[in-house]
């Protein structure tokens, strides 16, 4: 796995404007076929970490500056791009800048792992009716926090259909991490939630969903003949193995991680890694060019 790794890496840093390698035959044979055959592509992609630079805050999370350009170059000559994220697609709409840009005419957002959807042709969300287990955890979850005497250095982030605690901000995050992974476990599976972890976050939200389900889904709707998605954390596996899925259909495809040294197994399952958000624009922007 190790030199796996290291290969994927080298890979990516074939120079600003030029495509990285694949490291693996399929994730080849994924970049041949987007290349050939644009117009029939998905390009998917993940927001905090792939995107946005992860922060402190989530709150203060905002696209890389020339994520919403290099999008708009490219968006025109694949099928459809899809940012696909466990945030309300409203947030990160606003956060990543995508309303009213030129090119993003046909962009979609599936936020809450695909629960909401937001077509740029509309400006406009659809959804179903919020899990009632939610309303219930938010109200639980000061006490449970101060019960494990975790409320110290925890974030919670408000998501309307799901909550987030976040442990970046404790004074050892791992182990606050760790920590609050049962009690926490446990209130969700009380009021019929499940527990989403990710780079030092416990998320609490709805079963059923997962950016696995969604990225199928929207691959299958738009009729796409190749699909690349790009993540970084433990949320979007999901939706690797369902690109894996896809390829074993006939559908090749393309897995980047944004790099991280926080989330290994997505770097080992992953045809190119980048550098974080700047390496994924890059790959982008060297997409945009390439298709013309």
């Amino acid at each position: 796995m190790g030199s796996h790794q290291h290969d994927a890496s080298a890979g990516a840093s074939a120079g600003v404007g030029a495509l990285p390698e694949p490291v693996t035959e399929a994730g080849r044979v994924g970049l041949d076929a987007l290349l050939a055959r644009p117009g029939k592509a998905v390009i998917a992609l993940d927001f905090d970490g792939t995107l946005a630079p992860i922060v402190p805050d989530p709150d203060q999370a905002r696209a890389h500056p020339d994520a919403a350009p290099a999008l708009a170059r490219l968006a025109p000559r694949v099928a459809s791009v899809a940012v696909i994220t466990g945030r309300p697609a409203g947030v990160a709409v606003r956060y990543g800048g995508f309303a009213g840009v030129a090119g993003l005419e046909h962009l979609v957002v599936l936020g809450h792992y695909g629960a909401e959807r937001w077509d740029a042709a509309s400006g406009g969300v659809s959804a179903p009716a919020p899990h009632p287990g939610v309303a219930a955890v938010r109200a639980e979850l000061p006490g449970v926090l101060d019960g494990v005497g975790a409320w110290q250095g925890t974030w919670v982030e408000e998501k309307g259909r799901a909550v987030a605690v976040h442990t970046r901000r404790a004074e050892d995050p791992q182990a606050a991490f760790e920590m609050l992974r049962e009690p926490l476990g446990a209130l969700a599976a009380r009021h019929g939630l499940i527990v989403e972890p990710g780079r030092m976050v416990l998320e609490l939200r709805p079963p059923g969903m997962d950016k696995g389900v969604a990225l199928e889904e929207w691959v299958r709707s738009v009729g796409a003949e190749c699909v690349v998605y790009a993540g970084d954390d433990l949320g979007d596996l999901p939706a690797f193995a369902a690109v894996s899925k896809l390829r074993a259909d006939g559908i090749p495809g393309l897995l980047v991680c944004s790099g991280s040294d926080e989330v290994a197994e997505l770097r080992e399952r992953a045809d190119v890694v980048v550098d974080g958000p700047s390496g994924v624009v890059q790959l982008l922007s060297a997409l945009a060019s390439r298709l013309g």
